[in-house]
């Protein structure tokens, strides 16, 4: 169920017109610059930029905060999951801009 989670968000959101491609970039937000991700393994160029920034916040949202099954990990254990993911599952300079906000005080810690 884990795993399809982003088809089945891509065929609700297909319907519906937005001015990006909304659907296809929820689709690819679980896909890893080395392949290792899902639904389709895609990789590096494979991966829609807006996707591969989703999949940064995705993780540090998920990380950093509170689950049914687990209580919040902290955002600095979500930063340090994004940092070691680099050039393997997240895109460098997604990365890098992430960091960036984050230790400018432009987004709070």
């Amino acid at each position: 169920m884990i795993k399809n989670h982003p088809d089945e968000g891509f065929k609700i959101l297909k319907e519906i017109h937005f001015g990006l491609p909304v659907a296809e970039i929820v689709r690819q937000h679980h896909e890893r610059i080395d392949g290792s991700g899902y639904p389709r393994g895609l990789k590096d160029g494979e991966i829609m930029l807006e996707a591969r920034i989703l999949a940064v916040a995705d993780v540090v949202e998920a990380i950093g905060s509170h689950r049914p099954y687990r209580p919040a990990l902290g955002l600095e254990i979500a930063l340090e999951e994004i940092k070691s993911g680099v050039g393997t599952k997240y895109d460098e300079e997604v990365v890098k801009a992430c960091l960036e906000l984050f230790s400018s005080g432009f987004l709070p810690i």
